[in-house]
């Protein structure tokens, strides 16, 4: 193999990576699902939700979750992901609040 073909293909490599790593943090996603209870008993099921941003809960909130994705999401009682004390619900587990409790009104991911 020549010289000038090598470089060729080590440069064509370089640049192949770097378009992957460019576009590798657009729309990421924790892949797997959040499943949630609403107020009115209704299981909502979120599938691969965005790792960016504040996630809302419905108007009521909810008081249990189980976390199937791959990354560990924080629970708020406000509806802006803001507040002291949310609650770190690690992947693969399942948590619910005291009956006496507040409920649960967003979430984010932890990336």
């Amino acid at each position: 193999m020549s010289v000038q073909r090598r470089l060729c293909t080590a440069a064509g490599a370089a640049l192949l990576t770097l378009a992957v790593a460019g576009c590798s943090g657009l729309g990421r996603s924790a892949v797997g699902t959040l499943t949630y209870e609403t107020e009115r008993d209704l299981v909502i099921t979120v599938t691969s939700p965005s790792v960016n941003g504040c996630h809302l809960l419905g108007p009521a909130g909810t008081r249990k979750v189980e976390n199937r994705t791959l990354n560990d999401i924080q629970m708020y009682r406000t509806r802006d992901c803001t507040g002291e004390d949310p609650i770190y619900i690690a992947t693969n587990t399942t948590n619910e609040i005291a009956p006496d409790s507040l409920p649960w009104r967003s979430y984010s991911v932890v990336h």
